[in-house]
């Protein structure tokens, strides 16, 4: 399966990302602190990706539902998930109107499906069958892993850079050590948390485009996700989500971008452009190359 190199994306991506936190420890102390904030850092990522499941879930109000009150969520799902030997997850349903759906947990065997009320109502079973199987290669190829250290490096980045701000050139210089640039802290106080953020972004586009293409691999119609995205844009543009911060903390998760365009900067969206997700899917449709 042609993959766009996006495992190679992901891997430059991190690189870059822990390169700025080199940077950073370089300027302080010598690297002698940074440690302390990365297995700070590591250590609260290492929680949320444990916890996963029930902190998206609680952010959209969802509550589990059976067979018989979901019959064809519950019969896509086992399909798809008895088609790629994975165990069946947990199903719930969001009481919003905003269509959307994702897929959580730390893995297979400890996964959640959640689809909104909206959603079910806005797409045929074919369309849904393709949102879903996207949501559940997400879960497949340990994506919740990828962006929870991702996060957890951006989030040590900006830790460390807000504490420049506070402490500047205080660190260092001891023992005489010649003290860092206060210039050059302040630019990498300023700048850090900004590129990490970027990085952080650009790490969950490449794994949306996995998803889409995986997906489309596994319920062997990626024309019915493509179909899907484009009523999604439409739906979203009509119902978004207020940007809560509970809600922005999960909106990774999703499959379209659940705020309005005006509450996101491109630079910033953890979504790639619909049309570009949608002319992937029709060239894999045709057998065509999707590009990278």
């Amino acid at each position: 399966m042609h993959k766009h190199y996006n495992g190679l994306k992901t891997a430059a991506l991190f690189g870059l990302i822990w390169a700025l936190l080199l940077g950073i420890g370089a300027l302080v102390g010598g690297g002698r602190y940074i440690w302390l904030f990365a297995v700070f850092g590591l250590g609260m990522t290492f929680y949320g990706y444990w916890n996963s499941d029930k902190i998206a879930i609680k952010a959209m109000r969802a509550y589990p539902v059976s067979e018989a009150q979901a019959p064809v969520m519950y019969r896509i799902v086992r399909e798809l998930s008895t088609r790629a030997g994975k165990p069946m997850p947990r199903l719930y349903v969001s009481p919003t109107d905003a269509p959307n759906a994702f897929a959580t947990g730390r893995n297979p065997d400890n996964a959640a499906v959640c689809c909104t009320e909206g959603i079910l109502r806005l797409l045929d079973e074919r369309e849904l069958r393709g949102v879903l199987g996207h949501e559940l290669m997400h879960v497949y190829n340990r994506d919740i892993l990828t962006s929870s250290v991702a996060a957890a490096i951006a989030g040590v980045v900006t830790s460390v850079a807000q504490m420049l701000m506070f402490v500047g050139g205080g660190f260092g210089g001891g023992d005489g050590e010649e003290r860092p640039n206060p210039f050059a802290l302040l630019a990498m106080a300023l700048l850090a948390p900004l590129a990490a953020a970027v990085i952080q972004m650009a790490i969950s586009r490449t794994r949306e485009y996995d998803a889409d293409e995986d997906g489309s691999t596994l319920t062997g119609d990626p024309l019915a996700l493509a179909s899907a995205l484009r009523k999604l844009e439409a739906g979203v543009a009509r119902a978004p989500l207020a940007p809560q911060q509970q809600l922005v903390n999960t909106s990774h998760l999703m499959i379209a971008n659940p705020f309005r365009a005006q509450d996101v900067s491109r630079l910033f969206s953890t979504h790639p452009p619909m049309h570009e997700r949608i002319h992937r899917l029709e060239a894999m449709a045709r057998g065509g190359n999707v590009g990278r």
